[in-house]
């Protein structure tokens, strides 16, 4: 495994977790879930969007970066977009987790975050509609962009069974 040699680079891989071997889409997706539920266990919601917000600066930042100095449209190792995306996911837990939760915030809905997680690769993958459309960019928004949509997606179907009571 390379160690991430820059600044940028050490951002765009999520210090390192897209620099491990096969699937660092994956691997980026799972290092963001600690680091996402503690966001939220930090200050909730807004802790959450915080990071967020800050992931994707920065992380578009660290991608232009990183893709000037290559000439890949879509270096595999840049896994901040998938951190960025996965938050999104994990938001409607974090909005509309159980009361069980709120009162103990130590507790982890894991099947929120199973599905949380799945259903984000899921659109990561497959890049229906829009979120193939932005991969295409071959840009460092477009590099980003098409994880922020799968985010999206997967967040509106992770808060379903949530707002249905069944998680």
């Amino acid at each position: 495994m390379r160690r991430p040699d820059t600044p940028a680079r050490l951002i765009a891989t999520f210090f390192g977790a897209g620099l491990l071997p096969a699937a660092p889409g994956t691997w980026g997706s799972l290092a963001a879930l600690p680091v996402g539920w503690a966001l939220h266990l930090w200050a909730g919601p807004a802790g959450l969007l915080l990071g967020i917000v800050l992931a994707t600066g920065i992380g578009w930042w660290a991608t232009a970066q990183v893709m000037a100095a290559t000439d890949d449209p879509d270096p595999s190792e840049v896994v901040i977009d998938e951190v960025a995306g996965q938050w999104i996911a994990l938001l409607p837990l974090s909005l509309l987790a159980p009361a069980a939760v709120a009162a103990d915030a130590a507790a982890i809905p894991w099947v929120g975050l199973v599905l949380a997680f799945a259903l984000f690769r899921l659109f990561d993958i497959w890049k229906p509609g829009p979120i193939g459309m932005a991969d295409r960019m071959h840009t460092p928004w477009g590099l980003m962009l098409d994880d922020l949509l799968a985010g999206v997606a997967a967040a509106a179907l992770v808060a379903v069974p949530l707002l249905a009571g069944l998680i």
